[in-house]
Order: structure tokens, then sequence, then C-alpha cells
């Protein structure tokens, strides 16, 4: 079970992300915004085509074609991880399937699908789900990396 857990956690990322993705269509589908608190939080639709802060938007095979690396790669490192890098690597994992789906499966098409975002934060750039995977992940995987104390070897 203990090795399992990682693919679990990210495949309920890609559960939730998934999920989330489908109600924003419907829901902010017309342009709707809503606040959460104030402007500084709200929701609202938007279809981004490139990386993080739209980043690449010319590029969006190539992004792709790295999602897709990580996403088949990302689950041999966790395999041979020791199990906390291996659950924070897992939400890592989730957040790129996640976005990988878009891109290969959403408007204009393969490879070149945009990501659905939603969650605003104050106009500075709109993420998703996925994105809080990632960012969550990678920060978590840092701080583990940098917090422990190095092995003594002999």
């Amino acid at each position: 079970m203990k090795k399992s857990l990682p693919f679990i956690l990210g495949l309920l990322t890609i559960a939730i992300d998934q999920l989330v993705k489908q109600w924003a269509l419907g829901a902010l589908g017309g342009g709707e915004r809503i606040e959460l608190l104030g402007s500084f939080l709200s929701l609202r639709l938007v279809f981004n085509s490139g990386a993080a802060f739209s980043l690449g938007n010319s590029m969006t095979w190539v992004i792709t074609a790295i999602a897709a690396v990580v996403s088949v790669g990302l689950p041999v490192v966790i395999a041979r991880s020791a199990q906390v890098p291996a659950i924070i690597l897992g939400f890592v994992w989730g957040g790129a399937v996640g976005n990988l789906i878009d891109r290969l499966f959403r408007e204009p098409g393969f490879p070149s699908g945009h990501v659905v975002d939603m969650i605003d934060y104050n106009g500075y750039f709109v993420g998703n789900v996925a994105d809080i995977a990632l960012v969550v992940g990678v920060v978590a995987l840092l701080a583990y990396e940098f917090g422990r104390t190095p092995e003594k070897t002999q």
C-alpha cells in the first residue's frame, strides 16, 4: 500500500482537476466572474495555450512534449524514491497529467489543446487545480530536500 499511495494521490489530483475544469466550463462558460475574496481571489474561465503565466503561447506543442515526458517518466522516479519524496512527486505527477489531458484532448486539438484555467489570483495569473498541485509539490519537494540532514558516509 505504501508504494501505491503516491499514485493514488496523483490519480485523485487528476480526477479533482478534471472535475473542477468540467464544472468551470459549465458554470463560467458565459464569461461569469465569481468573487471569492473580492478581486484578490475569484473564479473566471480562461483557456491557456502556454505554460505558467501564459508563457510560450506559440510553443504549445513543445510544452505538450515536455509534459508528456514528465508524465511518463515521473512514475519511474516515484517507484524508485523513498516514501516522503514519492508522496510529494505523486502530486507533481497528478498536476502534470491533469494539464497534459487538456493539451491532448481540448480545442483547438491534439497536441495543441488549451488548458482550462479558472482560479484568478488578483489578475496576476489564472490557474487550476493541476497548477496548485504542481506548485505545492515542487515547493514541498524543495523544502524536503533542503531541510533534511545529509547522510554521513563512512
